[in-house]
């Protein structure tokens, strides 16, 4: 896929960080009593499992994930809103900022000042996700040209290799079978999820925006109530990252 940011490779890296702040369990949280609204078993709620997936691959304790599919059923629980802001940043990158919240007074003046304070603006709906398309994204251990074949095989849209890893993309709704299907044909499976890929990325060359760039991104992953940013650039290697 031509449009592919490594951004999320940084992102992933930077998750450890995350982690021991304790951020990352409140996003994974969310995210899991969000997907848990479509039905609390797992086995039946293939986005739930995806959703516990990633929250054990991160180290979060079974008494969290278990709290979080409670609250869909805690009527006493401040309900949560899933909302998607758009913006741009230095250099006119586009990103895009997805949160889970039980407060919109709280977030969205959050999410503003930290584009205000690092060189950038949040846009008007649809302003800036035009730019990007809605996939299923799933990581896969390994490359090499019989691994694409078999992955294709398995009802992928398109795979890109990357570092010892293989992207691997579907629609949005074939997302849980395609990433079956991986699993069923011998293949390791790290993580899968929905994600937004860009449809052209921008190359940032100059050291100076793509400092600015990383500080909006780390303000913006410091806010408990985001649960993922997507972006549309890359950071040229001769520059660092």
């Amino acid at each position: 896929m031509s449009g592919h940011s490594k951004w999320s490779t940084i992102k992933r890296a930077k998750g450890i960080t995350d982690a021991k702040r304790g951020a990352v369990f409140t996003r994974l949280g969310n995210l899991i009593a969000i997907a848990a609204r479509s039905g609390t078993d797992p086995a039946l709620n293939s986005t739930l499992a995806m959703a516990i997936e990633k929250a054990k691959a991160a180290n979060m304790p079974m008494t969290n994930i278990e709290r979080a599919i409670k609250r869909v059923s805690d009527k006493d629980a401040a309900q949560l809103i899933e909302v998607m802001y758009e913006g741009y940043g230095p250099g006119g990158v586009g990103i895009l900022v997805e949160v889970a919240t039980d407060n919109l007074n709280r977030t969205y003046p959050e999410v503003k000042l930290a584009f205000s304070k690092h060189g950038g603006n949040m846009a008007e709906k649809g302003a800036v996700a035009f730019q990007f398309e809605h996939k299923g994204l799933i990581r896969v251990k390994g490359i090499g040209e019989d691994l694409l074949l078999t992955i294709l095989d398995c009802g992928a849209e398109d795979a890109v290799e990357e570092g010892d890893e293989t992207l691997v993309y579907s629609e949005p709704k074939a997302l849980a079978s395609v990433r079956d299907a991986l699993k069923q044909a011998g293949l390791e499976v790290i993580e899968a999820e929905l994600t937004y890929v860009p449809k052209t990325t921008i190359e940032i060359t100059d050291a100076n925006t793509a400092g600015k760039i990383e500080r909006l991104m780390d303000a913006l992953d410091d806010q408990n109530d985001v649960t993922a940013t997507h972006v549309n650039f890359d950071i040229a290697e001769d520059i660092g990252a």
